[in-house]
């Protein structure tokens, strides 16, 4: 089991979500956007990255104009089987709501540091260029970014 899911499966039941628990997959870089009525209604963006897809939520949903900034709140990574999950995760589970994949497709990684990230989406519905820029300050959470769409 990769350490790297560890925190997504210690949430979880999975005698009772349909969720995958994750395995090995190889997998070309894809994106996939979930949208998730959980108790409240958000898109969880998710990037193919080292093995497993670095999720955000983002409460207000994905940005496709252009500079429109948006929250986004890194959670657990999550197994790359997850790209192609819709189901209704039941009630009394983490993030227990319907989920459904509102965009994926392939997705190039431009820039990558520790506070941003730049990656170009080819998507049936997400296309252009975007940013994910991490919070700074005292203030600022470690997991809160902001999303936009900047070409």
């Amino acid at each position: 089991m990769s350490s790297r899911l560890q925190e997504y499966r210690d949430k979880r039941d999975f005698s009772r979500t349909p969720e995958p628990s994750g395995g090995t997959v190889d997998a070309e870089p894809f994106f996939v956007v979930q949208d998730h009525h959980a108790s409240t209604h958000h898109h969880d963006l998710r990037l193919l990255m080292d093995g497993t897809l670095k999720s955000w939520a983002v409460p207000k949903l994905m940005p496709e104009e252009l500079k429109v900034k948006r929250l986004a709140v890194q959670t657990e990574d999550h197994p790359v089987e997850y790209g192609s999950f819709e189901g209704s995760i039941p009630e009394g589970e983490y993030g227990a709501g319907d989920v459904k994949v509102f965009d994926r497709g392939p997705y190039e990684l431009l820039e990558r540091t520790n506070d941003k990230i730049v990656f170009r989406l080819d998507g049936n519905r997400l296309k252009g260029t975007y940013a994910l820029i991490r919070f700074k300050g005292k203030e600022a959470k470690e997991k809160n970014w902001l999303v936009m769409r900047t070409l």
